[in-house]
């Protein structure tokens, strides 16, 4: 029912700059709740940031806040994750997520999942 596919990844060094797009493609005309997350290797998935019940932004980790932004495109039905001062702890596969409740950090209630896009930091 719903379809996400992410782009925008790749290779930068630290201090660089990525933006990050996630295209939803829905089949039913209900909201849906949206998320950016990651998974680095070795390590368990992620939340980045969520968007709540009044359309903010739930960051999931104070590290996150002033270096990322997420906003969205209603009319290209596109989520965004602006990346900045990029770090080689950042490095990770970057997921969108989308669900029929509102999304929280563990992303428990994501019902869909992006084939992820990958961030690689380094110098």
């Amino acid at each position: 029912q719903v379809q996400l596919v992410e782009s925008g990844g790749g290779s930068v060094q630290p201090g660089g700059s990525l933006k990050l797009s996630c295209a939803v493609t829905t089949h039913t005309g209900r909201r849906i709740n949206m998320g950016w997350f990651r998974q680095a290797p070795g390590k368990g998935r992620e939340g980045v940031g969520v968007i709540d019940t009044d359309l903010g932004i739930a960051w999931c980790a104070d590290s996150l806040k002033g270096r990322f932004t997420i906003s969205q495109d209603s009319a290209k039905n596109t989520l965004y994750l602006q990346m900045n001062n990029l770090q080689p702890d950042d490095t990770a596969m970057y997921y969108c997520g989308a669900g029929n409740i509102v999304a929280t950090c563990s992303g428990s209630s994501i019902d869909y999942w992006g084939q992820g896009t990958q961030v690689t930091v380094s110098s």
